[in-house]
């Protein structure tokens, strides 16, 4: 029998990952460590490697389909029939622990890839109605063993795979007159879209197993009223049909919807935690950065930063870190749980990136560690990286203080939403000539607005304010540095 692959948790408590490219085809060789897909997590792009050497046997999820964690994604026949070729089998769980990617162990955890941990704890399973005995439903492993399709039906027969499959939770009992027919997870999430109830079709693949066409040709009988559809079975009149879903994926009628998912799903959900969890504290400051865009160019013209790209963004995060020392809250995170304030020696400072994918915030590790010309590298790397959508998932946490320059997209300012777990967010406005007093005087100079936004439970309002001082200081007079 083929092995297996499933869906790994690629790390951060992750629960699903879109299908976005395979780069594999049924009857490819593949070897270990090969890459085989490339999926979207809320955070990144991930390529997932090949635990076993063999051939590509079937693609068990189409590209665009979300895929839960655990989900079989790809099955490999092995040249050792069936037995993984990278590592040797476990005999037992008192000698070993170990799986392979995206395999049950013999704890009930995931193996997954290297340096992405699994989540620790069980999932229950939600008992369903109006059988006896479901209010005592025991705690099972946080993903199961499944298997699909052609794969089940082969191993224990059509009727067995049929009564270990899924069931939909429409709230109906799951007697044996509702089960649902066997069908892959891609089928399956069709059919959702479509409004099709599973339970209303006989697949007419091999084992009865449903198709995608059987979906369809349900989905078009449906839409004309029909009775019956070529390759699927309507269900009898006694069974009800669900109803044709409401917001299909496409353009009609000049409305065009789109899935709540990746990266805006999780933007969407962090920003609604930060808003209503951390009281927010915005404040503005117009800062004269002549002097700043002065050094700029002289720096530009060195050999020392003849090989970088220098940016004012690279000033800002430079000052940034420089003020933090002298206000140590705003480089700190509040700790419900533990009823603590937990303070940072180190920033791990995030740079707000807009993406194909959407906004994500790389993080630069201990960026007050950094000169002037390494965070002008660090910032080159992370802006192309994400823009890339190579942003590795570890790269996207952990973070302690964060910037977002809306002044790229001509904008003077605004009033930024914390990052969840962070004390604040600066955001820098465009650059750009202004009317301004010198010594008496009315001149031109070179004008930018600063906005903070901060988390009042930890830091004051003459915190806020002086951290925000401080930058503007150093943006202001570059030279003021070397007084601290």
């Amino acid at each position: 029998m083929p092995e297996i692959f499933r869906m790994p948790d690629v790390g951060e408590g992750l629960t699903e990952a879109e299908i976005v490219a395979w780069q594999v085809a049924p009857g490819d060789p593949v070897a270990v460590n090969q890459i085989l897909v490339e999926i979207e997590t809320a955070k990144a792009v991930v390529e997932l490697p090949s635990p076993f050497a063999g051939t590509v046997h079937e693609l068990l999820a189409e590209p665009g389909a979300t895929v839960q964690v655990g989900e079989p994604i790809i099955a490999i026949r092995t040249s050792a029939g069936g037995t993984p070729e990278p590592a040797p089998a476990v005999e037992s769980p008192a000698e070993s622990k170990g799986a392979l990617i995206g395999e049950a162990g013999a704890d009930g955890r995931i193996a997954t890839l290297v340096g992405y941990g699994p989540r620790q704890g069980t999932a229950r399973r939600r008992p369903r109605k109006g059988v006896p005995g479901a209010a005592a439903a025991v705690a099972e492993p946080e993903v199961a063993p499944v298997v699909a399709g052609e794969e089940a039906a082969a191993q224990v027969g059509p009727a067995a795979a049929a009564a270990a499959a899924p069931d939909l939770d429409d709230g109906r009992p799951a007697g044996p007159e509702s089960l649902v027919p066997l069908a892959k997870p891609p089928v399956r999430k069709l059919a959702k879209d479509l409004g099709v109830d599973l339970r209303a079709l006989a697949g007419s693949g091999p084992g009865g197993v449903i198709t995608r066409d059987d979906v369809r040709a349900a989905a078009s009988a449906q839409a004309t009223g029909a009775t019956g559809a070529t390759g699927a079975t309507a269900a009898p009149a006694t069974q009800p049909v669900t109803a044709p879903a409401a917001a299909a994926p496409e353009s009609v009628g000049g409305v065009r919807r789109e899935p709540i998912r990746g990266v805006r799903k999780a933007t969407a959900a962090a920003m609604v935690q930060s808003a209503f969890t951390a009281p927010h504290v915005t404040e503005f400051l117009s800062v004269d950065v002549t002097e700043t865009m002065a050094l700029r160019d002289r720096l530009r013209a060195s050999r020392r930063f003849a090989d970088v790209k220098l940016t004012p963004l690279a000033f800002v995060a430079k000052a940034v870190c420089l003020a933090a020392r002298r206000t140590p809250a705003v480089n700190a995170s509040w700790d419900e749980p533990a009823g603590e304030i937990v303070y940072y020696d180190h920033v791990q400072l995030g740079i707000a990136a807009a993406t194909p994918r959407g906004l994500l915030v790389p993080k630069i590790r201990d960026a007050d560690r950094l000169d002037l010309h390494d965070l002008a590298v660090a910032l080159g790397e992370l802006t192309e990286t994400a823009r890339a959508g190579k942003t590795a998932p570890s790269d996207l946490v952990g973070g302690t203080i964060t910037i977002t320059n809306v002044g790229v997209f001509g904008v003077d300012t605004g009033t930024p939403i914390l990052n969840p777990g962070e004390a604040a967010i600066l955001a820098v406005g465009s650059i750009k000539p202004a009317p301004w007093v010198v010594d008496g005087e009315l001149t031109v100079r070179t004008v930018c607005q600063l906005a903070l936004s901060f988390d009042h439970r930890l830091v004051d309002g003459e915190q806020g304010s002086r951290f925000l001082a401080d930058v503007g200081a150093l943006l202001e007079d570059p030279a003021t540095a070397m007084l601290w």
